[in-house]
């Protein structure tokens, strides 16, 4: 399987890290490391050190009561960090919402947009549709950033999402854009519960039934604060436990932001997936009991 995108066919046979470049000060968990265009792009050389597949950089927070950043001001944080990143050799995604910034980023060579909204702010999906050939990533989102975790979603999350996710894909594949072209994710913490959102995990194998491949990002998210009792600094064996878990419920890309200690898990799991695939290729060995023969 294979993710279109600008200018890379990403291959999806094996899971792909998508390490995260928050270009902003008030992210929920590295807000202000990473402000400044230089900081931000010798961050994205070390993801890459460490094993990072994929970048997706953003200059929004979009953690839970976080208000809209103006357009002028996300450009400004963005566009350096994109201009220097489309260098480093691998694909490059622009994390908004906003078409402005979809549509500059993608001018400087910008691979995928990944968009909280889906597309749906206006003229968003006009941008992706008029490019022809970068990647998106369609996110399920219940409510909007500033709201959503005070009034979350009621209900049984997983037909909802894979609802909302199919129904958003086929419009997008109306106007001209390839299935190729697009992933969804399921918007892990994006006004859910935390059950919603394991529930979201645990039966990820539904959401695969739209026949495109999905992207995982659960790192340090707050739901992994609830079930262990640890703070958003201290969530980095929950997050790589959650990515492996995601992977083997079917995810192929996940976005985090500890990428070595991620590599390292999914390196794991993928020899033993490896094993698993070889032991049902080979013949196997016939562990019926011997007739018995009577004697004579």
């Amino acid at each position: 399987m294979l993710w279109q995108t600008t200018r890379f066919a990403v291959d999806l046979s094996r899971p792909q890290v998508m390490g995260i470049v928050n270009a902003t000060p008030d992210s929920f968990s590295d807000g202000g490391r990473h402000a400044s265009a230089a900081q931000a792009l010798r961050h994205c050389e070390q993801l890459l050190k460490e094993g990072a597949d994929l970048l997706d950089i953003g200059g929004e927070s979009t953690r839970p009561g976080s208000p809209q950043v103006p357009l002028q001001e996300e450009l400004a944080r963005v566009l350096p960090v994109v201009r220097g990143a489309v260098r480093l050799g691998v694909p490059v995604s622009v994390d908004t919402c906003k078409a402005e910034v979809m549509q500059a980023a993608l001018d400087l060579g910008a691979d995928i947009v990944n968009d909280i909204w889906a597309l749906r702010q206006p003229g968003a999906a006009a941008v992706v549709a008029g490019h022809g050939r970068c990647g998106v990533c369609l996110m399920h989102m219940h409510g909007e950033p500033a709201t959503m975790q005070a009034t979350p979603m009621a209900g049984d999350a997983v037909p909802q999402v894979f609802q909302f996710l199919q129904q958003t894909s086929i419009a997008l594949q109306g106007l001209g854009v390839q299935k190729s072209r697009i992933v969804i994710d399921p918007g892990i913490g994006f006004g859910k519960t935390v059950a919603q959102n394991f529930a979201l995990l645990a039966r990820q194998g539904e959401l695969l039934a739209t026949g495109l491949p999905l992207l995982a990002g659960w790192s340090r998210k707050s739901s992994l604060g609830s079930v262990t009792g640890l703070p958003v600094d201290g969530r980095l064996v929950p997050s790589t436990t959650a990515a492996v878990l995601a992977v083997e419920q079917g995810a192929r890309i996940v976005r985090v932001h500890d990428v070595r200690e991620t590599v390292a898990a999914l390196a794991v799991w993928s020899a033993m997936a490896a094993e698993r695939q070889g032991a049902l290729a080979r013949p196997q060995p016939n562990l019926s009991p011997p007739l018995r023969q009577d004697a004579p």
